[in-house]
């Protein structure tokens, strides 16, 4: 359970996917321009050119999708959301899987809809969850729903225990639901605060008279001495009284709980209570209140002022009534200087000497931004725990195990990485029945399976150049399910293992990029799939058997219309690195015997880490249209997966450690080598754009190379790294104070001086991932270095994704001109 939040938005997305509707009726008429509505120019067909307009318009046209599915517990239907692109609210489903229908919810029956996020008894024949922040239990067998509370205070957690009670918990208090009687039962009352003083007897010579000579203080200090000892007793003694209140301090918070199976031990994870990831200095202004003023909005830290302080872990043993806290001397390598060569580099530059010494390091639990997982894992029926932990610094991260009597961690294996971990990839669990555990790991360079006996020795499920994750424990418990790309990084599809035997067998043979949950009964996958030009739908994978499409929810118009599949090419490096994966769309016509040769755009996909040269249906719907609109002005486009990107193993992502931007403008001028030999692209009219960590690249590409690109586009770019959140940027370029090296080398503020071709800077007021300020800062220093080359525009109530159809279409616009007139022969 986490109680605050402790990482902010990870990536740098250049657009958010707003799914749209089923089929539209489209007529000649120019819509509206307003966010509810459908905006089209015309009928789409494939006589019709595309136009910006209808490319930026509200998505809703495209289709309106189903999100967030997942299995009933029967197995027999599917539940999922619906939600307009200009709505706030969702609507959701239920979608029988024989059937071609789905029944829209009402609100009154969303509680009785099997929850995912459930949880199952060791029998396997309840299962309780939260709803608007109740406690519900439902019989599996019949389907009977029964509401176990009503508050009006709602219940972050729970848990089944061994014993069939349920353990809940609300804020810091922890509840015990005892199953035979209904009797709601605290357990533990956690206070953040200094334990109340007992009362002392008289200490000074002025009390020692005072109660020596004056029998009225006597007699009320004796009353509330016994009045102490008596509630003392009661609490001890007393079967009616709940459990005593545990004191743990008025300077921390509690960050994480988990209640182990027998609901005997608590362990939490406490952090400073005074640290925030709100940055203390800083707002963002919004100039369109909505009162007619300026409203500062608060802002997040910037890694070169935040200091994430760790945690610090304790266990609450609620029969011994004892707190133990958690040792991490058991941590191997917890005392290592591992930046101590990126210290001794930064002080060599100022002619200075590092002295490495050893010192415990800061840690915390590690969530996997990848499945979002709890960080502790007890075994089913026992306390029995494991804990993924990793250090602050971002290079180690523990599988341990924890001695609840002794707060003693033992290392089960240790993943480190001179660079830094991957923020995915870190799903673990005990298996069944065994006293090992299994999980993911990157330390033989891509994301594989494993498992490890607690006294033995690590053994490989899996084994290849391929990168695993998503993992599901069947419920015969035989097998771990998981999603591999085996065939090619930008093809999905999903396997499982045996647990005893180590043989994989294959499950789907999909040919693009999906997601899946297996159905409760082990004979059915869920599949939210996609190809190129087809956006996720639902299908029904049978084990063994048929695939069949659950939902049709794109729209005919969308579906009907002849779009260019990119083609997914591999570009040859001349830098020393592995071929680099593109997606390539040719102009109508395309002749590559043609004397004339042609414009070229490259689009910089944004989140760094991130992949789109897939064959997938990208997550960059409008500049998947905008490229095939660019086609048919004469144009080939290329979308290039460069070094730091997804999908291609620990090594490929860590390429840019402390050296942002510049393997990624190699792999760019490669691509414009293969563009030039295979495309018949000529070399002196490529531009490029691209949006947050693509506008970066841009930057970089045109203050590095300035002879690569003829013009670029920067949309809500990254301009200073040190102004950017803490989570994300100190994997890459460890902190500023520590490694101001790697700062200067990736900040593209710092290159601004080799500007000499025209550039479009685009960003939002609004925009509290990668602020406004980052592009005030790179116009002045421009302005100043008197580079006359730039425009800016600027879109006074857009945030990093953009949200109205006329800011798209205004950006677009620019973007589209600045290549037309910068890279046609006019």
């Amino acid at each position: 359970m986490k109680l605050a939040l402790r990482h902010v938005a990870l990536g740098l997305f250049s657009t958010v996917i707003i799914a749209g509707c089923s089929t539209t009726r489209l007529d000649n008429q120019t819509a509206p321009q307003t966010n509810t509505k459908v905006m089209l120019q015309a009928p789409l067909d494939a006589q019709t050119s595309l136009t910006l307009k209808q490319i930026m318009a509200n998505p809703d046209w495209m289709g309106i999708l189903a999100k967030g599915a997942y299995w009933s517990d029967d197995s027999q239907s599917v539940y999922f959301y619906r939600q307009k692109s200009a709505s706030p609210l969702k609507d959701y489903y239920q979608q029988p899987i024989d059937s071609e229908a789905a029944k829209k919810l009402a609100i009154n029956e969303l509680h009785k809809a099997d929850q995912q996020r459930g949880v199952i008894n060791k029998s396997g024949t309840e299962k309780a969850y939260l709803f608007q922040g109740n406690v519900f239990v439902k019989r599996l067998s019949t389907g009977v729903v029964k509401q176990l509370t009503r508050f009006n205070r709602p219940a972050n957690g729970l848990q089944f225990l061994v014993d069939n009670d349920i353990a809940f918990w609300q804020g810091n208090a922890v509840y015990r639901i005892r199953r035979t009687s209904g009797l709601i039962e605290q357990i533990a009352d956690i206070k953040m605060a200094q334990k109340p003083k007992s009362i002392q007897a008289p200490q000074s010579y002025i009390a020692k008279q005072q109660h020596r000579l004056i029998e009225y203080v006597a007699l009320q200090q004796s009353h509330a001495v016994a009045q102490q000892n008596y509630k003392q007793q009661r609490q001890d003694l007393d079967p009616t009284v709940a459990n005593m209140t545990w004191y743990l301090g008025d300077t921390e918070a509690v960050n994480a709980m988990s209640v182990s199976p027998s609901g005997r031990y608590i362990i939490l994870s406490l952090i400073d209570k005074n640290y925030s990831w709100r940055g203390e200095h800083d707002i963002m202004p919004n100039y369109l209140g909505t009162k007619g003023y300026v409203d500062a909005v608060p802002a997040r830290a910037r890694v070169a002022e935040d200091n994430p302080p760790g945690e610090r872990l304790v266990v609450l043993d609620l029969e011994q009534r004892k707190k133990v806290n958690v040792t991490i001397e058991g941590l191997i390598g917890y005392d290592e200087d591992v930046l101590a060569s990126v210290k001794s580099e930064n002080a060599n530059k100022k002619n200075q000497k590092y002295d490495s010494k050893k010192q415990p390091r800061k840690i915390q639990l590690m969530q996997d931004w990848g499945w979002r997982q709890s960080a502790v894992q007890w075994q089913q029926d026992d306390d029995r725990v494991a804990l993924m932990i990793e250090a602050v610094d971002n290079k180690d991260r523990w599988l341990t195990t924890l001695n609840l009597t002794t707060g003693q961690l033992t290392t089960q294996h240790r993943l480190h990485d001179d660079a830094w971990v991957n923020y995915n990839y870190n799903q673990f669990g005990w298996v069944p029945n065994k006293q090992s555990l299994y999980f993911l790991s990157e330390h033989t360079g891509y994301s594989q399976l494993y498992t490890k006996a607690l006294d033995g020795k690590l053994e490989a499920l899996t084994q290849g150049r391929y990168v695993v994750s998503q993992l599901e424990l069947g419920p015969e418990q035989e097998f771990i399910y998981y999603r591999a790309n085996k065939d090619h990084p930008g093809i999905e599809n999903v396997y499982r293992v045996h647990l005893n035997s180590g043989k994989s067998e294959q499950l789907t043979n999909w040919q693009g990029k999906l997601d899946y949950d297996l159905s409760p009964d082990g004979q059915k996958l869920l599949l939210q799939a996609s190809k190129r030009i087809q956006p996720n739908e639902l299908y029904i994978q049978h084990i063994g058997g048929e695939l069949k499409q659950l939902t049709h929810y794109t729209s005919d118009v969308f579906t009907q219309y002849p779009w260019q599949a990119p083609e997914v090419v591999r570009v040859p490096s001349t830098h020393g690195a592995n071929d680099v994966y593109a997606r390539v769309y040719l102009p109508q016509g395309f002749d590559p015997s043609k004397a004339e040769q042609y414009p070229a755009v490259i689009f910089n996909h944004g989140a760094g880490y991130l992949q789109n040269a897939h064959y997938g249906f990208s997550g960059y719907f409008r500049e998947f249209m905008f490229h095939n609109l660019l086609t048919q002005k004469g144009y080939v486009v290329m979308d290039m997966d460069y070094r730091g990107s997804k999908g291609y193993g620990r090594d490929w992502r860590t390429a840019i450690y402390r050296n942002m931007g510049h393997p990624e403008v190699e792999d760019l001028k490669d691509g414009v080598s293969w563009l030039a030999t295979h495309a018949n692209v000529d070399r002196q009219r490529v531009g490029t754009y691209g949006g947050s960590y693509g506008g970066f690249l841009t930057f970089m590409a045109l203050f590095n190379e300035p002879d690569l690109f003829q013009a670029g586009a920067a949309l809500r770019p990254v301009t200073d790294w040190a102004h950017y959140n803490a989570p994300y940027t100190s994997n890459i370029l460890n902190t500023p104070d520590v490694d101001p090296i790697a700062y200067e080398r990736s900040s593209p503020i710092e290159h601004a001086q080799g500007l000499t071709k025209p550039l479009l800077i685009m960003s939002g007021v609004l925009d509290d991932n990668v602020f406004f300020q980052d592009s005030v800062r790179l116009v002045q220093r421009l302005i100043e270095l008197e580079k006359p080359m730039f425009e800016t525009a600027i879109y006074p109530v857009e945030p990093h994704g953009f949200k109205q159809p006329s800011s798209w279409l205004d950006e677009y616009r620019r973007i589209f001109k600045l290549f037309e007139q910068n890279l046609k022969n006019n």
